[in-house]
């Protein structure tokens, strides 16, 4: 399982789904949790992309199996549900690992917690660095005539 906003869809995205199917082995199947626009808001930014096409485009991705919207009041309720062997943690997701690993097993799941390690380093990988870029960027306006 591999969590996140999603929001503006980049090659860091691409790196840590590979990176995150990977470690569940030849035969993995990828589970992807895709942030709420509630938690987006409290967590990081009002989101440029609504979740509903967030998860839609997720589902499009190639080392994804299967997208689901996450939850708008508890985290782990998806995992309870899916039970999946392995939560993969990105390398920008600031989550305690120790704390996680014992809050699953409070809630008696035994989901193995793993950082997916490195990233793919190119100027624009992440959301925020693409949001940056167009707000100082100047554009015709006749570009988004038949927008």
């Amino acid at each position: 399982m591999a969590t996140g906003t999603f929001d503006i869809i980049h090659s860091g995205h691409g790196y840590y789904l590979q990176e995150s199917k990977k470690l569940g082995g030849k035969d993995a199947k990828l589970v992807v949790v895709v942030a709420r626009d509630a938690t987006v808001r409290s967590k990081k930014r009002v989101p440029v992309v609504g979740e509903k096409q967030r998860l839609e485009v997720v589902k499009m991705l190639k080392p994804v199996d299967e997208a689901y919207l996450g939850s708008t009041t508890d985290m782990f309720e998806i995992v309870k549900k899916l039970k999946p062997d392995i939560i993969a943690i990105g390398p920008d997701q600031n989550f305690n690992l120790e704390d996680l690993k014992k809050e699953l097993e409070k809630r008696g799941l035994n989901s193995e917690v793993m950082k997916v390690e490195g990233y793919k380093k190119m100027p624009l990988d992440s959301s925020c660095k693409i949001i940056k870029k167009i707000r100082k960027m100047e554009f015709d306006e006749k570009i988004f005539e038949k927008c």
